[in-house]
C-alpha cells in the first residue's frame, strides 16, 4: 500500500531523506521514528505529494504520487502535525465541506460525520465555531475529517499532541481498530511506547537514512537491547552517530 524506492530529497547539500526503501503492506501499523532534524516530516510530505522527490518515487495503493496526484491522494488520509482548520465553520459544515472534495454524498457524509462523531466526542461542538474550540477538541476533529472518506492509506504525524489520555486512547483504538480492517496506518510519532503499543513494525530514521526497521524483537536483535523501544531506539541512533566515517577515496 505504500512503497518508497531509493526515495530522496535534498536541499542544496543536504539530503533530507537518502535513498529511502519501504514496502508496508496493506493492515499494516507501521511506525516511523527517528530524532529531531532525521527527515520524518519530509518523508510524510514526499509521501502525500507535498514535496517533489530530487529522485526516487512514493507508490500509493500502486499510484505514483508524482504521476498519479489525483488517484493516490483519494486513498490517503493525512494529519499534519500541525493541521490547518477554517476557525469559521462549525465541525458539521466542515465535514461537509471534506466530504465535497472526495465527491461523497451528502447523506453518506451525514451518516459517516455522525458515526465518527459519536466516536470523537464531538457531539456537543456540532455547531459551535470551530475557533472556539479547545486545541484538543480541534485535534479529535481533523482526525475524524480525515476518516471520512474511509481511506485505505492513513498517514498522520504526531496525532497525540494535545489530547488529553482519553482522547489519546480513542485515537489509538480508531487507528489500531482501521489497520485491523485493512487500512494502512503509517504514524510518525516521538512518544515511543505508542510506537511499541501499536505498531506491527517500526522503522528509524537518522541523517534522512532508514538505519533499521522491523518488530520490536527485531530492533532488540539488531540493537543488542533487551528492553523496552527507548532502549533499542537510543542504541541504534547513538550507534550511527558513533559510527566512523569512511575516508574519501583518493
Amino acid at each position: 500500500m505504500i512503497r518508497t524506492e531509493q526515495l530522496t530529497k535534498a536541499f542544496g547539500g543536504v539530503r533530507a531523506v537518502d535513498g529511502l526503501n519501504l514496502d508496508i503492506a496493506a493492515g499494516e501499523f507501521f511506525a516511523f521514528l527517528g530524532p529531531n532534524g532525521a527527515g520524518k516530516t519530509t518523508t510524510i510530505k514526499l509521501l502525500t505529494g507535498l514535496l517533489k522527490p530530487t529522485s526516487g518515487r512514493a507508490l500509493i495503493c500502486g499510484h505514483d504520487i508524482q504521476q498519479a496526484p489525483m488517484e493516490a491522494r483519494k486513498q490517503i488520509a493525512y494529519v499534519p502535525d500541525l493541521p490547518f482548520l477554517y476557525d469559521k465553520l462549525a465541525p458539521l459544515e466542515f465535514m461537509h465541506f471534506i466530504g465535497q472534495l472526495y465527491g461523497m454524498d451528502r447523506a453518506i457524509v451525514e451518516r459517516a460525520s455522525a458515526e465518527l462523531f459519536d466516536v470523537f466526542d464531538l457531539n456537543g461542538t456540532r455547531e459551535k465555531l470551530i475557533e472556539t474550540l479547545s486545541h484538543g477538541t480541534r485535534q479529535r476533529l481533523v482526525i475524524a475529517s480525515a476518516l471520512l472518506h474511509n481511506p485505505k492509506v492513513i498517514i498522520i504525524d504526531e496525532p497525540m499532541v494535545g489530547l488529553d489520555p482519553r482522547s489519546a486512547r480513542v485515537v489509538k483504538d480508531v487507528l489500531k481498530e482501521r489497520s485491523r480492517n485493512g487500512a494502512t496506518v503509517f504514524l510518525s510519532t516521538h512518544i515511543l511506547h505508542v510506537a511499541e503499543e501499536l505498531a506491527d513494525r517500526i522503522g528509524i530514521l537518522n541523517h534522512g537514512k532508514l538505519i533499521a526497521v522491523g518488530t520490536m524483537d527485531e530492533l532488540r536483535a539488531a540493537s543488542g537491547v533487551v528492553g523496552a523501544l527507548e532502549d533499542a531506539f537510543l542504541s541504534l541512533t547513538r550507534e550511527e552517530e558513533e559510527a566512523p566515517v569512511e575516508p574519501a577515496s583518493e
